[in-house]
């Protein structure tokens, strides 16, 4: 096995990916900050188009014209960027809108050739729209890459006509897709699209290396590429329990299953030691921790959506009206008033001219509503110690959620599952009748609450919610799943719920209400990237302010 690419390498072989196989590939995720290195590898991409993260749809897809129409008195169209299929590189990548973001990803489902998305982020939460990460099948980071070790990159093109020209005929070891979906499931990657990606990016390497095959190298090269950022790496083969060393394998079977040999797929820890070793140990945890905190912002009141229908106004804007925008007829007249005299081509013209920059479009922004989920311990070692107290802090929560109009919903855990008490609601009498009435004893099936709470949470932001999780408990999880008795099987799987609760981005807080602070909790608390509150002698009243102040009232 030969070493893992420098980083160096790793943009040298990136681009020549995504310029033998742009339409496989689908694009390019570049973070990096303005720099020399940055404008070496821009430089050597593929011909593109430049976009900014503000642009309207008449100039992505056409419309009308509406400078030029006022100008000649008759109707004029233009056509947008997207009708010639050529590659677009967009700018400032991580302000991208979620409409734009959206329109970007159906162009590049439906026939876009590829999309190069400049992320130029300095913050955790200044990252790029899950819309856009899960389609685009690159990932460089130059973040850390010293100026001594950078040269400039030069791809042949008679190399990328001949590597273009190689790749209908370039295959895939047999056993290559098994291979890479292992993987994949094994960091956590949900999306199918990752193992897709890497199978293309693996064959547009092989055909730029020219094998007819691609090689156990390849494959380890394009699983850098492509997985790496992706998903959680598992803990490393040492620290994993140790296993039975396999039984001899009969002499009588081993000729038969020599001819097979070269199908066999890669090993998976292999493939993963060459996954770990693509990134710096820390950049996967800034992009999660990206992806959360750019969620996790403004938490407390909801989120703010800025828009052009509804909400508080805000200044007006130059644009160019489309797709549901509003001409700001006052301060369009405004800004277009003192060019009269000079636009006017006779003295007693009296018709009003307006331009292209004189355009001003209505702005608003408005709040989204919260919801408050709150996963409560009602099992019998937790009803033993804190869950009168819990109870008393989520009543005196529930009239300040009340006067803020916030939606509350209720989970309760005990015995073998998980209960939904209240769908979100902001009736305070009936939450009130139904925490009360809230039984304690049993099992502490802490994972199913976590689950039911994360299923909860993606129904009310796919309604535009903004969903914050408070998890009540004291941390001695017994339950799987399953509804099997198996601590350390429950354990793992809250762990593992705890983490997509992060890689989705979705805020909360972990509260620990036994009598002496869990490290369990603290170590759950850390996957779901939410901050962890141990109370054990603390009452209703003191309860429910520190409940408040985590929450952002």
């Amino acid at each position: 096995m030969t070493d893992p690419l420098t980083p160096w390498e790793r943009a040298e072989t990136a681009l020549a990916v995504l310029a033998t196989d742009p339409s496989g590939i689908k694009g390019l995720w570049l973070r990096a900050r303005a720099s020399s290195i940055r404008d070496r590898v821009t430089q050597a991409l593929p011909p593109h188009r430049r976009i900014h993260p503000g642009i309207d749809d008449t100039s992505l897809f056409g419309g009308v014209d509406l400078a030029a129409t006022l100008s000649a008195g008759h109707l004029i169209r233009s056509a947008g960027l997207l009708a010639q299929p050529s590659p677009l590189l967009l700018a400032m990548a991580e302000r991208c809108p979620p409409g734009l973001s959206a329109r970007l990803a159906r162009w590049l489902d439906d026939a876009g050739p590829c999309l190069i998305a400049l992320d130029e982020g300095a913050e955790p939460e200044e990252t790029l729209p899950s819309a856009l990460t899960d389609r685009l099948g690159l990932f460089l980071d130059l973040t850390d890459i010293p100026y001594s070790h950078s040269v400039s990159i030069q791809l042949n093109p008679a190399e990328i006509t001949a590597a273009q020209a190689r790749l209908a005929t370039t295959k895939l070891p047999k056993k290559a897709l098994e291979s890479i979906t292992t993987v994949a499931a094994a960091m956590g990657i949900a999306s199918l699209r990752a193992p897709l990606l890497t199978l293309a990016a693996a064959r547009a390497l092989a055909a730029w290396r020219a094998e007819e095959t691609a090689s156990d190298d390849t494959l380890r090269h394009a699983a850098e590429l492509t997985l790496a950022h992706r998903g959680d790496l598992p803990e490393t083969a040492e620290q994993d329990a140790p296993q039975e060393a396999p039984p001899p394998p009969d002499p009588a079977e081993t000729d038969s299953e020599q001819p097979q040999s070269q199908d066999e797929r890669i090993p998976d820890d292999i493939l993963l030691e060459a996954i770990r070793a693509a990134l710096p140990a820390d950049l996967l945890a800034r992009l999660n921790a990206g992806r959360a905190a750019k969620s996790a912002k403004g938490s407390g009141t909801g989120a703010a959506r800025k828009g052009n229908h509804r909400g508080r106004p805000l200044p007006s804007r130059p644009g160019t009206p489309g797709s549901g925008k509003r001409i700001d007829l006052v301060a369009t007249l405004r800004s277009a008033a003192p060019w009269q005299p000079l636009r006017r081509r006779t003295p007693d013209a009296t018709r009003l001219e307006i331009r292209q920059s004189d355009l001003r479009l209505k702005r608003y922004v408005e709040t989204s509503d919260r919801v408050l989920i709150f996963a409560v311990d009602a099992s019998g070692s937790s009803a033993l110690s804190r869950l009168a107290e819990a109870k008393g802090a989520i009543e005196l929560l529930l009239a300040a959620a009340y006067a803020r109009r916030d939606h509350v919903a209720l989970i309760a855990f005990r015995g073998q599952q998980a209960e939904l008490l209240l769908p979100p609601t902001r009736s305070l009498v009936q939450t009130k009748r139904r925490l009360a009435g809230l039984p304690g004893g049993g099992g502490t099936p802490l994972a199913s609450g976590l689950k039911m709470a994360f299923e909860l949470a993606g129904q009310t932001q796919s309604r535009g919610m903004t969903p914050t999780i408070a998890l009540l408990t004291d941390g001695r999880g017994n339950i799987a799943l399953d509804g099997t008795p198996n601590r350390e099987m429950a354990e793992a799987d809250a762990l593992r719920l705890a983490r997509a609760f992060r890689n989705l981005g979705i805020p909360g807080l972990v509260i620990d209400i036994a009598n002496r602070p869990q490290p369990g909790l603290r170590l759950l608390a850390a996957a779901m990237d939410a901050p962890y509150l141990p109370l054990p002698r603390a009452d209703a009243q003191r309860l429910s302010g520190v409940l408040q102040a985590a929450l952002g009232d």
